[in-house]
């Protein structure tokens, strides 16, 4: 499973507009609020932490939904927005079992919106939550504001078997991993990748394939990983977005994705990079994920 899918709860669409039944979720005593630490998850072996809601006020509560059985669970609203990844927060990540993780990233994502939002892009004045949590609406002009998701294609670029990798200096050590941006406004999924690759490592691609996606809760992206092929593996690198970018054998990939050592680093098991490796590798079929 891709990292960060599967989510165990129910979103519970319905209470988020009602708010009888919002109010009625915040007073169930099984009620469970999510424990994070400077948005780190506490953990609980391989799960997330989860204590009682405590003082927490309705406003200052998001809910991320409802499991199996019906218990409402929780995150709390801060005011503090959320840095990067700690060493403890790598091994969190590494250690969540798949569901889990979803309901951690979903959590992260919208807690981290809330304190990066607290006031209007109309008009400025001050914004307070609503709808459980997954809005906030301005008292002064009535906008309503929602959680944004900004999409980021991934992809690896083949030429005769061969997978295009790029490094950027912020990486560990070693890391190489597929090329990444962002969308633009106006452009499709099949231009951005196009573009992408051609800016960064001046490669021209064709044929692009969708395989996957993943959310991706650093801060709130989706990214969605594809297959292209190159026309050339003439490398024109710009060094403003990569600090190098180097052509890998299928068996190199392979063999280092198995543990052996080899000419990179892979990326972390919990990132979608590392899947897309894993099914290019494989020469897994281009099924999408359901």
């Amino acid at each position: 499973m891709i990292g960060f899918t599967g989510g165990l709860l129910d979103r519970a669409d319905p209470i988020r507009h009602d708010a009888a039944r919002f109010a009625a979720a915040i007073a169930d005593p099984r009620a469970r609020l999510l424990v994070l630490d400077d948005y780190a998850p506490a953990m609980d072996g391989e799960r997330l932490g989860w204590t009682t809601l405590g003082e927490h006020s309705p406003e200052r509560l998001v809910l991320l939904g409802l499991d199996a059985a019906g218990v409402p669970h929780f995150a709390a609203i801060t005011d503090q927005p959320a840095r990067g990844r700690s060493f403890e927060m790598i091994a969190a990540l590494h250690a969540l079992v798949a569901g889990e993780a979803a309901t951690y990233a979903a959590a992260r994502a919208v807690l981290d919106w809330h304190a990066r939002h607290g006031y209007c892009a109309v008009c400025g004045q001050p914004t307070t939550p609503f709808r459980a949590g997954w809005g906030r609406r301005c008292p002064s002009c009535a906008t309503e504001h929602f959680p944004r998701v900004d999409p980021v294609v991934i992809m690896i670029a083949e030429h005769d078997g061969r997978a295009l990798l790029g490094r950027q200096p912020a990486f560990p050590p070693g890391r190489y991993s597929a090329l990444a941006g962002f969308l633009e406004p106006g452009e499709s999924i099949e231009e951005a990748v196009a573009r992408e690759v051609a800016e960064e490592a001046g490669v021209a691609v064709t044929d692009v394939r969708y395989v996957a996606s993943q959310p991706w809760p650093f801060p709130s992206s989706l990214m969605i990983a594809c297959i292209a092929t190159a026309t050339s593996d003439r490398l024109a690198i710009d060094t403003t977005e990569l600090e190098d970018a180097i052509w890998v054998p299928r068996a190199v990939v392979r063999a280092v994705l198995a543990g052996e050592p080899g000419p990179f680093v892979p990326p972390p098991p919990y990132a979608i990079a590392h899947s897309l490796l894993t099914r290019w590798a494989e020469e897994l079929p281009i099924v999408p994920d359901g």
